[in-house]
């Protein structure tokens, strides 16, 4: 990943398993979100490919790319909410620019969305009107919009309470389960780390490529990177390897 001759990361190899949740960590700057804007193809990777059940996303024709994007959703940082529209209708628009439906098929499908992350009921609400902690639900109802194989979600608990960020990881868990979904996500949060990530990428800035692979607790207690140690034992001063 680099921008003009400035490489922010380079030899990053990874796989992610379907129904898994996968969660890529590491400091501020170390280009966490750059690498979830190369995944859903909204920068081009300076070298190397990006591979979906074996497919070469980054060499498709703009018309096999939108077959690739249609089986994801993403959730930004802040929710990405339009404010100027109801939940209802944030959610209605994928619905509506991937084909015409029925208005009552329509209004259906936002209300089942809302009520997947606990927002029945929320239609006729501004973003403006809600909380933080549901925006990012609401966020999240829309990434959904479509049924998406692989759901993308950039720092869902930045900026939320304790008690906000386990109902929001619960929620994330939840959806695993029910919509058979794989998720990555972003984060440097501990408690969402450790409570819902099958595996964890960290992206090391000294080195500028990944420095550890594998299931959080693993890379806490064993990983030879003292970078990853420290990082995944912050407050604690993580005892030396033997």
């Amino acid at each position: 990943m680099a921008y003009g001759e400035n490489v922010l990361m380079h030899d990053l190899n990874f796989s992610i398993s379907t129904g898994h949740i996968f969660v890529i960590m590491g400091g501020s700057g170390c280009g966490k979100s750059t690498l979830l804007r190369h995944l859903i193809g909204l920068q081009e990777p300076a070298q190397g490919s990006i591979l979906y059940g074996g497919e070469d996303f980054t060499a498709t024709d703009p018309s096999a790319r939108g077959r690739f994007i249609r089986r994801i959703g993403v959730m930004y940082q802040s929710g990405a909410l339009w404010s100027s529209l109801t939940l209802g209708e944030n959610i209605a628009l994928p619905l509506e620019e991937a084909g015409p439906l029925p208005a009552k098929t329509l209004r259906d499908l936002v209300s089942y969305k809302l009520s997947l992350v606990g927002l029945a009921g929320y239609e006729d609400f501004y973003p403006s009107e809600i909380s933080g902690g549901m925006k990012k639900r609401a966020g999240i109802a829309r990434a959904m919009a479509l049924d998406p194989d692989i759901l993308f979600l950039d720092e869902p608990g930045a900026g939320l309470d304790p008690l906000s960020a386990r109902r929001l990881d619960d929620l994330i868990l939840r959806l695993r389960d029910s919509q058979r979904c794989t998720i990555v996500i972003v984060t440097h949060e501990l408690a969402s780390i450790f409570s819902i990530a099958d595996t964890a990428l960290f992206l090391d800035t000294a080195t500028r490529t990944q420095g550890a692979l594998g299931p959080p607790a693993g890379l806490r207690d064993h990983s030879e990177n003292a970078a990853v140690r420290l990082f995944l034992n912050r407050g604690v001063t993580p005892a030396p390897l033997p």
